[in-house]
């Protein structure tokens, strides 16, 4: 599925350090937004305190940390088809596994955002929170960790090894399998 270059009117394209966004829907009532998230890349974990998402994976497949209130951090590997509800109140992290595309429906506090971490350094500036910005090493040793790892495929059995006999002959020593 290719996405447009071009927009229409009614529409924003937003920039961010891990991809970007097209607001194609906003009003008093709903939200609508495509998130488009390169490979090994991931968002703030965050949490919001009013809004309401459901996101659907169009294209490629991202792994989805979420914690419900009192519950424990858990990782769901999503992909195209597969859809997930974040509640106002669950911490939350979508990171990319491959190149993916991300459509998502949302009540309308776009601004309602509580920042945890960031790999990107960036502040908290509504709430307040502040996060400690990691060096350019620790954001490069941290996108190779979410790369995905080749699938091992079991080795093939080798034949079993038969004894080989020396038998010699004149001068020469000639090898050879037991019978």
């Amino acid at each position: 599925m290719k996405l447009p270059t071009q927009y229409g009117r009614g529409t924003k394209h937003v920039p961010k350090p891990w991809g970007w966004e097209l607001w194609w829907a906003v009003t008093d009532r709903y939200a609508g937004k495509i998130l488009h998230v390169e490979r090994g890349h991931a968002l703030s974990y965050q949490m919001h305190l009013k809004k309401d998402e459901t996101i659907f994976v169009l294209r490629g497949e991202l792994d989805l940390e979420l914690t419900r209130p009192g519950g424990r951090r858990r990782r769901r590997r999503l992909v195209p088809g597969d859809n997930a509800r974040i509640r106002p109140g669950d911490k939350h992290r979508m990171t990319a596994v491959t190149t993916c595309d991300v459509l998502e429906a949302s009540s309308p506090e776009l601004d309602d955002l509580v920042r945890l971490d960031d790999l990107y350094g960036r502040a908290n500036g509504a709430r307040g929170a502040s996060v400690r910005p990691k060096t350019a090493q620790a954001r490069k040793t941290t996108k190779i960790a979410l790369k995905p790892t080749a699938r091992k495929t079991p080795k093939a059995r080798k034949t079993p090894k038969v004894p080989r006999a020396s038998v010699r002959t004149k001068s020469k020593r000639v090898r050879g399998r037991r019978s």
